[in-house]
């Protein structure tokens, strides 16, 4: 699965090509904010269930790139 940068920036200088969080992450995380994930805590969902689910959906999204 390709997981590039979500922001890539150029630091050549610093012997690094490209540094930030990964597509993956941020699509994860876009997934936790927008409450699409879970309503509340109360609903049974734990910290780890959530994030569980936000990787699955980011893996999802990472693959249909690919097609």
């Amino acid at each position: 699965m390709n997981n590039p940068p979500a922001f890539p920036v150029g630091l050549e200088a610093f012997g690094e090509d490209k540094v930030g969080m990964t597509l993956r992450d941020y699509f994860a995380a876009s997934f936790v904010e927008s409450g699409h994930i879970f309503k509340s805590m109360s609903d049974g969902n734990t910290p780890e269930l959530v994030a569980e689910q936000a990787y699955a959906l980011a893996d999802a999204m990472l693959k249909a790139r690919e097609a």
